[in-house]
């Protein structure tokens, strides 16, 4: 059986801190390291092994061959990558941000040495930092691989591995392909609950004493760091506009079909409908699936198992199993 590989985590804020919690109580050799001092206390109060720097955590992963994780924000990307150059150039490397192109493309720029591995858990909670963390975060999460061509298997057999400790099922897709998904299931999201969060506010204090469940869920995310929230939707710039253009297409017919009609019902049938469809896939019939990793064309077939809106719930001798509705 081989060994455990030790985990380092860059970046303890809700992400980062849930990773190490996962990593830890999944028996890995994990520590972490992060710039904020609150963090970084709040994570050594809490029992968890951090070093005293990211340099230091750093080289000490450069040390016992650890899978390097950064779980910072997409403008801090640069300067972390800056440190692995540094102090563990030939690192295994993942992160957990929410763009997938841009983090690649600095670390072909900043870091060509490491063996990355881009990745992305499909979990968050309103709130942020430490103190938000959870090793439960991730249970029942999908979470991104990439499966970019030349993607080294047994690096991405790392990374699923690690997500799958961490109780999540794997999805794969390239780069481009999960930002333009992400721009419609997430940063959307995010822009759209901004609006009505600012439409509601506007209409004052009876609206807000009005306001509930439906409001409620549908400004959730609205009460997320509007720091974090600018990061993760600029950095997908080219994506969100294209799934903005066709929200505000929707919109626009359907101002322009209650103004001329009176009716909604295209509007109303078509979002009922996706909805719908949202949840036949999270319940439908799954067939099994399995890749051989070291296969010529690996990294396409479970690019095209994700595809299919298929996952990885396991590795064995080699070999992604998987399943596929």
């Amino acid at each position: 059986m081989a060994a455990v590989r030790a985990v380092c985590v860059v970046g303890l804020g809700l992400i980062g801190g849930s990773v190490l919690r996962s990593a830890v109580a999944a028996g890995r050799p994990a520590w972490g390291a992060a710039a904020s001092s609150i963090d970084v206390a709040a994570a050594r109060s809490a029992g968890y092994p951090i070093e005293a720097g990211v340099d230091v955590a750093l080289r000490r992963a450069a040390e016992e061959d650890a899978l390097v994780v950064l779980a910072v924000p997409l403008p801090a990307v640069p300067q972390v990558l800056d440190a692995v150059t540094e102090h563990a150039p030939d690192c295994l490397l993942t992160d957990v941000v929410s763009v997938k192109a841009p983090v690649a493309d600095a670390v072909r720029r900043l870091a060509p040495r490491a063996r990355y591995v881009g990745g992305h858990p499909m979990a968050g909670a309103a709130s942020s930092g430490w103190a938000a963390s959870t090793a439960e975060l991730f249970h029942g999460a999908a979470w991104v691989v990439d499966t970019e061509d030349g993607t080294d298997p047994d690096g991405w057999r790392e990374v699923a591995r690690l997500a799958l400790d961490c109780g999540a099922h794997v999805v794969p897709a390239a780069a481009e392909e999960h930002d333009a998904a992400v721009a419609r299931v997430s940063h959307l999201p995010h822009v759209l609950a901004a609006v009505l969060a600012s439409v509601g506010a506007a209409g004052g204090p009876l609206a807000l004493a009005l306001a509930a469940g439906s409001f409620r869920d549908g400004t959730r995310v609205a009460g997320s760091r509007p720091e974090l929230v600018r990061a993760m939707c600029e950095g997908n710039r080219d994506a969100l506009l294209d799934a903005l253009d066709e929200a505000l297409g929707r919109l626009g017919a359907a101002r322009g079909s209650l103004a001329s009609t009176g009716s909604l019902g295209k509007t109303i049938e078509d979002g009922h409908q996706g909805r719908r469809e949202l949840a036949e896939s999270q319940t439908a019939a799954r067939t099994p699936v399995r890749i051989d990793l070291s296969a010529p064309g690996a990294m396409e077939a479970l690019r095209g198992l994700g595809a299919r809106g298929g996952r990885v719930t396991a590795l064995d001798a080699g070999c992604a199993i998987g399943e596929v509705g």
